[in-house]
């Protein structure tokens, strides 16, 4: 009779060795392997992350009505009342998203007077966006606003809940990210990932070299607390 830990790999794979089928022996043989609870609550974190944005948005969009401004802008302006004057390739990386929307939105603010251009010590050809005084007010003031609604409307949330909420979605942006920027290379490319060539128009690469940014987090259309 044949020893059923014969099967067990030289790793001395235990699940393997009493006979128990792998992940890849389930799915040839459409089993779907046991549910797992965590990767169930992740799944229910995603499934809700894009109504909420879509909710969020909608949300500001009503705030800003009457101020010219739109839910962009509001990202925009929080963005810089935040990290502080940036170019346009800067603010679209930190906000996790391509330069041309950005650059639309820093056009309007700017014919909006909220923000403007200055020198860019660093890059004479890429200049620094900066607020304006009255862009700095005109953020503030919405914020504040924001900030209020969020004391009253969640105050039963304990602070802990939301420091793991916000730990739990930095987690999600940074692995969603890696899959985002980790383009598969077609098989005769296979060979050449790691030439000095493969990195150079990887979508977070800069010759500006800033990529120390800090992203923002998933919802960068409404921060919804004051910074004062």
């Amino acid at each position: 009779m044949k020893d059923p830990h014969e099967s067990a790999g030289a790793d001395g794979d235990e699940a393997t060795a009493i006979g128990g089928p792998t992940i890849a022996e389930a799915l040839t043989q459409d089993m779907a392997p046991a549910e797992d609870p965590a990767e169930d609550l992740l799944y229910g974190v995603i499934r809700r992350l894009w109504p909420l944005h879509r909710t969020v948005v909608r949300a500001v969009e009503r705030e800003l009505a009457g101020t010219g401004m739109t839910a962009g802008e509001h990202a925009l302006l929080d963005a810089l009342r935040t990290e502080g004057p940036r170019t346009v390739p800067q603010l679209a990386r930190g906000m996790g998203l391509d330069r041309q929307p950005v650059q639309r939105w820093v056009n309007h603010a700017a014919e909006l007077g909220l923000v403007v251009t200055a020198p860019n010590p660093a890059h004479r050809r890429s200049s620094l966006i900066r607020l304006t005084p009255r862009g700095t007010e005109a953020i503030r003031g919405v914020q504040e606003f924001e900030a209020t609604q969020l004391r009253r409307r969640l105050a039963d949330l304990p602070a802990e809940d939301v420091r793991t909420a916000l730990h739990v979605l930095d987690r999600l942006g940074e692995e969603f990210r890696h899959l985002a920027n980790g383009q598969r290379p077609a098989p005769e490319e296979t060979d050449s990932t790691d030439s000095p060539d493969s990195h150079r128009n990887h979508p977070n690469s800069d010759n500006g070299g800033d990529s120390g940014i800090t992203p923002t987090p998933l919802h960068p259309a409404h921060k919804g607390r004051s910074r004062r």
